[in-house]
């Protein structure tokens, strides 16, 4: 490396005598190097290396699922899941199992037997929730009781009088023809009255003069029970 001497009259000039750095600047640089390098923070996670899955996803049906409903069964028993809450439990492992193959996790090796697959998997799926179930703050701190709704300062749920209404009003919906509730019980659907109609090859306006009709036959029956 050349360096610089400076000359009055013509300013600074490169004297080509000296070509290479001095020693003792080249270990300065070189042990700068170094500390720059060690007070580096490195990390200490390991580097996380993606594996393609091994098989190819899967997707039983439903029915093959719900068709292993004993074995879901004999695990929750086994796993001593009372019966009060077997029903509800079995409904979240069938669920989660049916969810789980919709996103493609459900990958078994091709060379093994499809049901003994499945099952192995449904097994696996049930003792994973079921460890959710016991560990939760629900089973651990639950306190049960006879008569749950006396342990109350004031009464909860409906009054007796909203009973009542409540029976008067299912049973003058049960006095009504078929077609009459099928057209009451249509306005509680998902879909549009409209769509309601199509799908049973009716014209629309008549399906809204039907539910008009209806209407009117129910409160005419409300007035004469009350």
């Amino acid at each position: 490396m050349a360096k610089l001497r400076p000359r009055p009259e013509e300013g600074q000039h490169i004297d080509p005598s000296i070509d290479s750095p001095t020693p003792h600047l080249d270990r300065l640089l070189h042990r700068r190097a170094r500390q720059s390098s060690t007070d580096r923070p490195r990390s200490t996670r390991p580097e996380q290396v993606h594996h393609p899955p091994p098989h190819p996803a899967a997707h039983p049906s439903i029915h093959a699922i719900l068709a292993e409903r004993s074995l879901v069964l004999a695990v929750l028993i086994a796993s001593g899941v009372p019966a009060r809450d077997r029903p509800d439990v079995e409904q979240q492992v069938l669920l989660g199992a049916w969810r789980s193959v919709e996103r493609g996790m459900y990958r078994p090796d091709p060379s093994d037997e499809p049901r003994r697959a499945l099952r192995a998997w449904i097994h696996g799926v049930a003792w994973r929730k079921v460890s959710h179930y016991v560990n939760s703050a629900y089973v651990r701190r639950v306190v049960l009781h006879a008569q749950p709704l006396g342990l109350l300062r004031e009464p909860a749920g409906p009054s007796l009088e909203a009973k009542i209404d409540a029976r008067a009003d299912l049973q003058a919906l049960a006095q009504l023809t078929p077609w009459q509730r099928e057209m009451l019980l249509a306005v509680d659907r998902p879909e549009s009255l409209v769509a309601f109609a199509k799908a049973r090859g009716m014209n629309p306006y008549t399906a809204a003069s039907r539910l008009r009709i209806a209407r009117e036959a129910l409160a005419l029956k409300l007035r004469r029970r009350r």
